[in-house]
């Protein structure tokens, strides 16, 4: 009989120790009770009732990333290509997530592959390619009102890659190295006319500082030339202030007279008209000049 006790005592404490459960960060138990929704367990310790209770779904809190295959879509100008999507979601709601759909991520990739194909169907080619962000928000939007019932958010939705059909592709890089070339002739064409316009203007710089040099060089020419008439002048001014200060008699100024005559004349003149005054006094000089040496002979 004690053995039974035992036993019996041994199974109680290993039903209860199963019973206890321990909920991790950032997930939550979805509980039943009979078969029917009871709870739902947040982080912590909890303990269940044996035989009633039962886990009917664990649920992780954190944000989740899908990435579905490449999708078929048709644009509006009729060209078949390829999308795959990459679609960042979050539980917010562990019961709806349990018992809102079967299947939750089968039907977010469904209802992700229709979308895009409603909204590619309303762009052409060239508006798809450039797009993204536009296309991107409204699956978002539309994602998350629709899975607000499954107790998910859609956080983002990214369009991973884009490609259209190998001939269409050819086409474009074709085109892209066409606009490529006509960029690069642009851009040499403007250096070009930016080199020749630095040329121009460094040639009439160049013109213009010669110029200024000329210039400047011909004034001080001048202002020297200035300088030395008024020097000339001045230094003539003062002579003749000089004898007119000295108050000369009128041999002296006949000598100076004659001294002036012979250097105009300098052996060059062929023909000289001297003032009257000026013979008369020659003639009194020529005089006086055979009288000493007339008396010099005597001695």
């Amino acid at each position: 009989m004690p053995y039974v006790l035992l036993v019996l005592v041994l199974l109680i404490i290993i039903v209860i120790i199963s019973n206890i459960k321990i909920v991790p960060q950032a997930h939550a138990f979805v509980m039943e009770r009979l078969g029917a929704y009871h709870v739902t367990w947040e982080t912590g310790l909890h303990v269940k009732v044996p035989f009633m209770d039962r886990i009917s779904k664990k649920v992780s809190l954190k944000e989740q990333v899908i990435d579905f295959p490449p999708q078929p879509v048709i644009t509006k100008d009729n060209v078949t290509m390829q999308i795959d999507t990459v679609v960042y979601f979050q539980i917010t709601d562990a019961k709806l997530y349990a018992y809102g759909v079967e299947n939750p991520i089968s039907a977010i990739e469904n209802l992700t592959a229709t979308t895009l194909r409603n909204i590619i169907g309303d762009l052409e080619l060239d508006h798809t390619l450039t797009s993204r962000d536009v296309i991107n928000t409204k699956i978002r939007l539309i994602l998350d009102e629709a899975t607000d019932a499954w107790g998910i958010k859609v956080n983002r939705v990214e369009l991973k890659n884009i490609l259209p059909p190998s001939e269409i592709q050819d086409s474009m890089e074709k085109q892209m190295k066409a606009e490529r070339e006509r960029r690069a002739r642009i851009l040499d064409a403007e250096g070009q006319k930016r080199s020749a316009v630095l040329i121009a203007e460094g040639e009439k710089e160049s013109a213009i500082l010669h110029a200024d040099a000329l210039k400047e060089s011909k004034i001080r020419e001048a202002q020297g030339e200035a300088e030395a008439i008024l020097s000339v002048q001045k230094a003539l001014a003062d002579s003749i202030k000089m004898l007119n200060e000295a108050n000369p008699g009128e041999g002296v100024i006949a000598i100076k007279s004659l001294e002036a005559f012979q250097k105009a004349a300098d052996g060059k003149a062929t023909k000289i008209i001297i003032p009257s005054n000026i013979q008369s006094m020659a003639g009194m000089a020529t005089s006086l000049k055979e009288l000493i040496s007339e008396d010099k002979l005597a001695k």
